[in-house]
């Protein structure tokens, strides 16, 4: 079988690449890793918020390219079925669409205010109220999930690609000190739990600090 290459950024800044590399991690699919470096001009647009990361993370399998993490992640649904990245049900399905392209194209405050930075702890950060209109979308939209699904996970039993598309979230959440409701973060605690995100902020903490931008306290 072809093994896949996946093109990702830093594993500290990166949450565009950590979505893409969580989705193939749940779709079992077999892959290397390509990391560009902290000089490379897709990593600098996504790790400052210049772009919506397009091109990083891409996936090359065989003959096969796909880039944007909404394309990869329906890619490994046609080819990996048995891994359910989206809902059975076709209700559930279209509500997971929904909130995963709502994290795709939303969430500017919060992106902005709170950049992803896995080793970082900020105790006591303040936080904007455009960011906590945010924070407060993004709790809604777990607790309705959660209630409607039962859990562990937004969609049900297993982790989907909604579970994958938050997940740089809930990693913003525990370095900025957010304050939120026991389900969230029973939920942000089972996120942080799986193994594939285990193995991937025990790389970030070995990343040199690189990218000075995204090392200020905001």
């Amino acid at each position: 079988m072809t093994k896949a290459v996946l093109t990702i950024s830093s594993k500290n800044y990166g949450a565009w690449a950590l979505r893409g590399w969580l989705l193939a991690r749940l779709a079992g699919l077999e892959f290397s890793e390509k990391v560009i470096p902290p000089d490379d001009p897709a990593m600098k647009a996504e790790m400052l918020l210049l772009s919506s990361s397009m091109l990083v993370p891409s996936l090359q399998h065989g003959d096969v390219k796909v880039w944007d993490t909404l394309a990869i992640a329906e890619y490994l649904n046609e080819i990996k079925p048995r891994a359910q990245l989206l809902p059975a049900d076709i209700k559930a399905r279209a509500h997971c669409r929904a909130i995963c392209g709502e994290m795709h194209s939303g969430f500017s405050a919060l992106r902005s205010s709170l950049p992803m930075n896995i080793k970082a702890r900020f105790p006591g950060f303040k936080i904007w109220f455009r960011a906590q209109a945010d924070i407060d979308r993004v709790l809604e939209i777990w607790k309705a999930c959660l209630v409607t699904y039962g859990g562990p996970y937004l969609f049900g039993k297993l982790p989907t690609v909604a579970d994958a598309m938050y997940a740089p979230v809930v990693t913003r959440f525990l370095t900025y000190d957010v304050a939120i409701d026991k389900a969230s973060a029973a939920y942000c605690k089972r996120i942080m739990d799986l193994p594939a995100m285990k193995e991937w902020v025990a790389e970030a903490k070995k990343e040199p600090d690189e990218i000075d931008e995204l090392d200020a306290e905001f």
